[in-house]
C-alpha cells in the first residue's frame, strides 16, 4: 500500500440514539483507530443540526487526545469564518500543549451549517475580511515566538513547543494556491466535489507549486459483501441547490435543500440530487479504487470519511478498511463496546 489513510468523523446521531451516544462512539472510533493503525483522526464541524454532534471540534479534540496515546487528532475542519484567528490559534496552541507533536488544525471555508446558524455565530461581528486575510492571520499568530515581556507584546499563549500542524481544505485552484503561498498543507475535497477533472487540474496546481505531500479526502462505505455496501450507500444523499441570488451549496437532504432557501430568503433556480462520489464494495475493492486513485493522482494519504450513522456499521466498515478482523454482528459490538467503556 502506497498511501496512507486518516479518518473524518462528524459524530452521526443514529436513529434511537442521544447525542451523548454519539460522542462516546466517537470517542470508542478513535481509540480503535488509534489500535488499527490509522494515521490520523479528525473532527469535523457542524451547527444546528440533530443528525450530527460536533459544532465544536476543540473540545472533542482535547477529550480525544486525553484518552489515547499515538494517533494524530485533529479538526477537518474548524470553519474560520464564523472566528476571530486570534482565538483560533489561542485554541490550538493550547491543544499542541496538551498533547505535543500529535494535533491537527484543519481549516474550511464552508459555513458547516445552514444560515440561521451561520447568522448566530456571525452575530455581533463587524469585520469585512476575506477568509484568505483570516487564515494570514491566524498562520501568523500561529508562527509567532514566545515573548520575554508577556504583557507588552500580543501572542496567542500559551505557546507550545511544537505547533499544530496546518491544513487548508478546499476543492479549488483558489484554496490550494493560498495553501501553498502559506506554506500550509492541503487537502482536496474530493468527498464533497468528486468532479475528476476538477480533481486533476486542482491537484496537479498543487504539485507543482508546493513540495509538501498530496492528501485527498473521499467518501468510503466498506461491507463484508457488495450487496451490503451498496445498501448503506443507497442512503446517503447529495443534494445541489443553487439560488437566485447565486449561491450554491451541498446539502445532505431535499428538505436541507429547500430549508437552505428558506434561511437565506432567496428562490431557487436549481435543485438536484447528484449521485455520491464515493467508492463502496469489500475491501479488497475499495482498496484496488484508493490504490488507483493514489497512482493516477500522485496521492500520499486519503481522510476518509465513511457516511454511515449506524455506530456498529461504521465500526465495521473502517475496521475491515483497516484489515483487521471484523466482529461478527452489531450485539458482539454492543458487547465490545459496553466492556471497553463500562465506566461511563
Amino acid at each position: 500500500m502506497s498511501y496512507r489513510i486518516s479518518l473524518l468523523d462528524k459524530s452521526p446521531v443514529a436513529k434511537n440514539d442521544s447525542p451523548g451516544d454519539a460522542l462516546k462512539h466517537t470517542l470508542h472510533l478513535a481509540q480503535q483507530a488509534e489500535a488499527w493503525g490509522y494515521h490520523r483522526f479528525w473532527i469535523a464541524e457542524h451547527h444546528n443540526t440533530a443528525r450530527l454532534a460536533s459544532p465544536s471540534p476543540e473540545l472533542l479534540i482535547a477529550w480525544i487526545v486525553g484518552q489515547t496515546r499515538r494517533i494524530r487528532v485533529g479538526s477537518g475542519g474548524v470553519m474560520l469564518q464564523h472566528y476571530s484567528p486570534y482565538k483560533v490559534a489561542e485554541n490550538f496552541n493550547l491543544l499542541a500543549n496538551l498533547a505535543p507533536g500529535r494535533v491537527d488544525l484543519g481549516v474550511g471555508k464552508a459555513p458547516g451549517g445552514l444560515p440561521l446558524s451561520t447568522q448566530a455565530l456571525q452575530r455581533g461581528g463587524q469585520d469585512k475580511e476575506s477568509f484568505a486575510e483570516k487564515l494570514t492571520q491566524l498562520d501568523n499568530w500561529l508562527s509567532l515566538p514566545a515573548a520575554q515581556d508577556d504583557e507588552e507584546t500580543l501572542r496567542a499563549t500559551p505557546i507550545p513547543a511544537q505547533s499544530a500542524e496546518r491544513f487548508l481544505l478546499g476543492a479549488s485552484l483558489e484554496s490550494a494556491t493560498l495553501a501553498a503561498n502559506l506554506n500550509w498543507n492541503f487537502v482536496y475535497a474530493a468527498h464533497l466535489n468528486g468532479d475528476k477533472t476538477l480533481m486533476r487540474d486542482v491537484l496537479s496546481t498543487w504539485r507543482s507549486i508546493s513540495q509538501r505531500d498530496t492528501l485527498v479526502a473521499v467518501q468510503v462505505i466498506v461491507a463484508a459483501d457488495a450487496e451490503t455496501a451498496d445498501e448503506l450507500a443507497s442512503l446517503v444523499e447529495i443534494w445541489s441547490v443553487e439560488l437566485e441570488n447565486n449561491q450554491r451549496v451541498s446539502v445532505a437532504s431535499e428538505a436541507q435543500a429547500y430549508a437552505f432557501a428558506r434561511q437565506a430568503g432567496s428562490a431557487i433556480k436549481k435543485i438536484e440530487r447528484r449521485e455520491p462520489s464515493l467508492l463502496k464494495g469489500t475491501a479488497e475493492t475499495v482498496h484496488a479504487g484508493l490504490e488507483a486513485l493514489s497512482q493516477q493522482f500522485g496521492i500520499d494519504e486519503f481522510i476518509i470519511d465513511t457516511p454511515i450513522a449506524d455506530a456498529a456499521a461504521r465500526l465495521q466498515s473502517l475496521r475491515l478498511l483497516a484489515g483487521v478482523t471484523p466482529l461478527k454482528s452489531v450485539s458482539d459490538y454492543a458487547a465490545s463496546f459496553t466492556a471497553q467503556h463500562e465506566a461511563w
